[in-house]
């Protein structure tokens, strides 16, 4: 068993009256038995109280102690979504005057609230293409407090470097890392290599189900009880705060989450292997032809594969939409956003989740309008969704 599923298990948390699932607190505020005890809470001076549940509350406390025990660190807070995990992260550790590096390739949402929203509060945004040392040195600046990148990047599922983080954690260590793991929770540990900061949309394969709408931030105490900060607190202050019952459903999805990433990545791969085979341009980093497999490997290890996430380059837009389209009619997956799901989802990202992105950076990156992104689902027989995709494919 891995350390990460050993610490999971390890965590226990009782009902009221002992059940073996906790109860959920809907509670929105909390008694003071002394009322000096309130005015201390305010204060700061009165750590570890229930306030009000914009501010904690148990059942989403529980949930984030699982979080932390998945990502290895300290603690760990579930927020309202993917996109509050990311703004409030990156909220807390910048503002008036200073420079974020983010990594050229990330979900379009996130190079929205980067590079729309951010300069408005006065903080300048680099995007980089960064694999070595010295390409992430080059444009460090004196104001430079964040490095941002995802694990697997959405929607060309680049590895990150996680050496060269290290690296570069060890000569800038007052320079925050954040790492968005949402692609590969339980497949990498991004804090083995100096992340300070881990982020998920959880409303993707934590949840698994395609039901509800969540996120987490993973980190250390101090910085977790920094976002909850009455004064300061962007989480506090902002206020995208975890419903408790959203919480209770994650939590004790969190059990079986390994034996679903299993299974998506062990379909990913075999469909992967299956259209590399009939010389179709597949992109995933469980297969040799990927550009980052050696990393992958190197990262990611034996126990959970590769992910469940893969795309295929089909030249043109009007190629990718066609197959898509066929696709869905031949029961092969879902025309749809998002990924996680049990079920094979299906998008064009050029035109939905990374259409954020102008064109011309697109280009840059590598984003063709004829990319199809497949979130592999697990759901029926392995043999026959690659015979459907094959079945679609010769349609076109």
């Amino acid at each position: 068993m891995s350390k990460k599923l050993q610490r999971i298990r390890d965590l226990q948390h009782f009902g009221e009256e002992g059940g073996v699932v906790p109860v959920i607190d809907v509670a929105s505020t909390s008694t003071f038995l002394d009322p000096e005890d309130m005015s201390r809470t305010f204060r700061g001076e009165l750590q570890g109280c229930y306030l009000y549940s914009r501010h904690s509350n148990p059942t989403v406390q529980m949930f984030g102690r699982k979080m932390a025990a998945l990502e290895g660190t300290e603690a760990a807070l579930g927020v309202a979504s993917g996109m509050a995990a990311i703004s409030c992260a990156l909220e807390k550790c910048v503002e008036a005057g200073d420079h974020i590096i983010c990594h050229s390739v990330v979900y379009g949402g996130t190079y929205a609230l980067l590079q729309n929203l951010f300069p408005r509060r006065g903080v300048q945004v680099s995007f980089v293409n960064f694999d070595t040392l010295a390409d992430l040195e080059a444009h460090v600046k004196p104001s430079t407090r964040v490095v941002y990148i995802e694990t697997m990047s959405n929607p060309m599922l680049n590895v990150a470097p996680f050496e060269t983080l290290q690296q570069f954690k060890v000569k800038h260590p007052k320079i925050k890392i954040i790492v968005d793991n949402t692609f590969a929770p339980l497949l990498a540990s991004p804090v083995d290599f100096g992340a300070d900061v881990i982020v998920h949309s959880c409303t993707k394969f934590i949840s698994g189900s395609s039901d509800l709408i969540a996120g987490a931030i993973c980190s250390s105490s101090d910085f977790i009880e920094s976002l909850i900060d009455v004064n300061h607190g962007p989480v506090m202050l902002t206020g995208p705060v975890m419903d408790p019952r959203v919480a209770h459903e994650l939590y004790l999805r969190l059990d079986h989450l390994h034996i679903r990433m299993r299974a998506h990545s062990e379909r990913a791969l075999e469909l992967a292997r299956a259209l590399e085979k009939q010389h179709i341009h597949v992109i995933y980093p469980g297969l040799e032809s990927h550009p980052h497999h050696a990393r992958a490997r190197r990262y990611f290890g034996d126990d959970f594969g590769f992910g469940g996430m893969l795309a295929i380059e089909l030249g043109t837009p009007e190629r990718a939409l066609k197959l898509a389209r066929a696709l869905q009619d031949n029961k092969f997956g879902l025309y749809a956003v998002s990924l996680g799901f049990s079920r094979t989802l299906i998008s064009c990202p050029a035109v939905s989740t990374s259409s954020e992105i102008p064109e011309v950076d697109q280009r840059k990156i590598s984003l063709t309008p004829g990319l199809l992104r497949i979130s592999v689902g697990y759901t029926g027989d392995a043999s026959i969704q690659v015979e459907r995709f094959l079945e679609a494919f010769r349609s076109l």
